[in-house]
């Protein structure tokens, strides 16, 4: 399970020019399901999202977390985060999970993350428009084996 997450001033996400979700100061979290991934995985990844230290303290280090820092998540699903793009000039998506397993973990994990922090989202599998103030700019990219 991958999560590319960006510090964000604003964020939201359109679909089909309906604003499905939007986030003030957070983090905008794309997600990536593979094939083998599983609940244990999306609990530790959820963990990892929010408490990962990307948001300045009074002294200007990265130092809060999105909670501490009172900030909100904005969770958007994207396959193509687990694509294999070791050969050629076209992305292979064999590594991706299938849209059922995919669609069930994506939603455990914004519940997961919704228990301790304001969540949005996006719409599992539509053609979604995302747009978003990235703060710093600010990106990391994160798993869980």
């Amino acid at each position: 399970m991958i999560a590319l997450i960006q510090r964000v001033s604003q964020a939201h996400v359109d679909v089909h020019g309906e604003r499905v979700g939007k986030i003030d100061k957070g983090l905008l979290v794309l997600l990536g399901v593979e094939k083998e991934d599983t609940r244990e995985k999306a609990d530790k990844l959820a963990e990892k999202v929010l408490n990962y230290r990307v948001f300045s303290d009074e002294n200007d280090k990265m130092n809060l977390n999105v909670q501490q820092a009172g900030g909100e998540l904005l969770i958007v699903s994207q396959f193509t985060l687990a694509a294999d793009t070791q050969k050629g000039l076209r992305p292979s998506f064999s590594k991706g999970a299938a849209p059922e397993l995919a669609n069930a973990l994506y939603d455990y994990f914004v519940q997961k993350c919704g228990e301790k922090i304001g969540v949005s989202t996006g719409r599992f599998a539509a053609d979604m428009q995302v747009s978003l103030v990235n703060d710093g700019p600010v990106t990391f990219w994160l798993n869980v084996p």
